[in-house]
């Protein structure tokens, strides 16, 4: 890999191959790629806060325990593409308020970090584009709003607006062959040996039907080399939340405020599950009345490092705990 290992390399075509239990991050010269399998069942469970230094998995406090709470199962979406770049900025050429994601990803049940995983992470640009995907997203972009979002959408979303796999933002899932060889806002690295890796990309725009996220999978039982990432499972797909807050203050700077499409609110969202920082809500830090000059997002994310869950499938609705859809059935 090159010193530039955020802009100069060769992004290589999609290569979908639906496997279990494979994944590979392919090197070549100065480029670099990931390759990862999918399929499988998704399951609604629960996230991990941090834990307090030195506290004991058996300790009866209420911090402790939450080291315990699997972080929430999503849809994948049709948008995932089994080729991004080895990279940690993901930003490239697009515009919009810097944003720094802090992950840290731990084993929920003995509450250590996990160390050298795979995390993969890809979002909309400002204007509720993805990368790969153009032509079949819908951004908002084309002049200033008649007024600020307000937060209720009307109507239906349009004919090849991005909803994640159904109408209205539903957990279908079902996926979407790229239209385009772009590959912005969408990277893969490892995690240090505190379970730490750390994303430069900007603040994600909206497009009707969902609230302003970013997706996210993490692959572990793999192993590192000179090739890339071999093996392992995908014991993680989720994605992460912002708060109204920030998003109505992210919408009063450009190119966030010449967005005309309609948003979908963090409440009215079907795939936040609103349980908060376990179902991904990211803990965010800005200087107040001025977003523009940058974010940080941090989220602790816990998983089960032996399980598969790679956001393929509709076993258990998004949104919905396991006991919820056990009722329901």
């Amino acid at each position: 890999m090159t010193g530039n290992e955020t802009g100069n390399q060769t992004a290589q075509g999609p290569k979908h191959k639906r496997d279990l239990t494979r994944r590979k991050v392919v090197v070549a010269g100065a480029g670099a790629v990931a390759a990862v399998g999918v399929g499988g069942a998704v399951v609604a469970t629960a996230s991990a806060g941090e834990t307090k230094k030195g506290a004991s998995p058996k300790a009866s406090s209420s911090t402790s325990e939450e080291c315990y709470k699997l972080t929430s199962e999503t849809t994948e979406g049709p948008y995932y593409i089994d080729a991004d770049k080895l990279r940690q900025d993901i930003t490239e050429d697009k515009e919009g308020i810097p944003l720094t994601l802090r992950l840290k990803v731990i084993d929920s049940e003995s509450c250590k970090p996990i160390r050298n995983a795979a995390v993969d992470i890809w979002h909309c640009d400002a204007l509720g584009l993805y990368s790969g995907y153009e032509s079949l997203s819908s951004g908002g972009g084309g002049g200033a709003p008649s007024d600020a979002p307000s937060g209720t959408p009307t109507g239906e979303p349009p004919s090849g607006a991005p909803t994640d796999g159904t109408g209205g933002g539903g957990g279908g899932g079902g996926h979407e062959e790229p239209t385009d060889d772009k590959r912005y806002l969408r990277g893969t690295w490892k995690t240090d040996k505190q379970g730490f890796v750390t994303f430069k990309t900007i603040f994600p725009g909206w497009y009707r039907g969902r609230c302003v996220h970013i997706h996210a999978k993490v692959h572990v039982n793999g192993e590192w080399t000179d090739a890339g990432y071999e093996g392992g499972n995908t014991c993680h797909t989720g994605q992460f939340f912002f708060d109204e807050e920030s998003v109505l203050a992210s919408a009063e700077v450009e190119p966030y405020s010449t967005s005309t499409t309609e948003r979908t609110t963090l409440d009215e969202d079907t795939i936040y599950d609103q349980s908060g920082t376990q179902g991904g809500l990211l803990k965010l830090k800005y200087k107040k009345n001025d977003i523009a000059k940058g974010v940080t997002g941090t989220i602790t994310v816990g998983v089960d490092p032996d399980a598969t869950h790679t956001g393929t499938e509709d076993s258990v609705q998004p949104g919905a705990s396991a006991t919820a859809s056990a009722s329901a059935s």
